[in-house]
């Protein structure tokens, strides 16, 4: 049998599965379906959701028995509203029926736990970076700002990338790697086609870097992946490291940019000499 189709047929069966033991954890009188007749089962019938989702039983049924039938993301959101889904279990509904999982409410707003902020600082004195879904930076440490010469200003990774001109003055490979960063980004909004911020920062940047709109023209995408981040310092001269990126399982979107000095580099002494992490612990 294909793999294509032994896979079809799993989420088939988990779909299945999955639906009907939801309907079977609800108790009628607590999702407003009064108790009718003696009930074999416990939780709610298939023809009750299709009620409360307001589709037709026999559509239900189908879904339930995956079935081949077209679905669209307003009945899967119905669904879940009927079966009381978290944003998991949403999300998992929309896998299983071969759709792209909505983004997480207010994923890319969300302030950064404690625990994340200590880990950002911890990591001193290397650099550590926090972003979200929109490269935003949720958090930086005082390490990040010495080395790539961020300030209070600079709110979006992105946007500092080309409008910074003391982060990219000292970026060694400022020229080679800008065709890379903005079609990473370009994949990243493609994942959120209905959210708008990403488009706004865009535009911004369209408006104010013409190397930005030159790029953005091209459609290039890419993904991010494990890079080398090399900068001349004006203080301490150069500076490489291998920079690891972390995805936040709690936080779609999110990331932890982590700063390694590259071995036999001379990183490591030379963070020792900049100025104000002179007397931070060395890793």
């Amino acid at each position: 049998m294909p793999r294509d189709i032994r896979t079809a047929r799993a989420r088939r069966e988990q779909l299945r599965e999955f639906l009907r033991t939801r309907r079977a954890r609800l108790v009628p009188g607590e999702v407003g379906v009064p108790l009718v007749g003696r009930r074999r089962t416990p939780g709610l019938r298939r023809e009750e959701v299709a009620l409360l989702a307001d589709v037709s039983v026999s559509w239900y049924t189908w879904l339930e028995q995956g079935r081949d039938i077209n679905v669209s993301a307003d009945v899967l959101d119905a669904i879940a509203r009927a079966l009381r889904l978290d944003e998991a279990e949403r999300a998992y509904l929309y896998v299983l029926t071969g759709l792209n999982p909505p983004a997480p409410t207010g994923a890319g707003q969300a302030a950064a736990a404690p625990e994340l902020l200590r880990l950002v600082d911890a990591w001193a004195p290397r650099p550590a970076l926090l972003l979200d879904r929109y490269w935003n930076i949720a958090a930086t440490n005082n390490a990040a700002r010495a080395v790539f010469g961020y300030d209070d200003t600079d709110g979006n990774c992105l946007i500092s990338y080309f409008t910074n001109p003391r982060y990219r003055s000292m970026h060694t490979h400022w020229t080679a790697a800008a065709p890379g960063v903005v079609a990473a980004f370009r994949a990243a909004a493609a994942r959120h086609p209905d959210d708008a911020e990403f488009f706004r920062i865009v535009d911004e940047l369209r408006e104010t870097s013409g190397e930005f709109e030159e790029l953005w023209a091209r459609h290039d995408v890419a993904t991010v992946t494990q890079t080398v981040k090399a900068v001349r310092h004006p203080d301490v001269g150069e500076l490489i490291f291998d920079t690891t990126l972390l995805s936040l399982a709690d936080r779609p979107g999110h990331h932890l940019e982590l700063q390694n000095p590259r071995p036999g580099s001379g990183t490591e002494s030379r963070l020792g000499r900049l100025p104000g992490l002179r007397h931070a612990p060395t890793a």
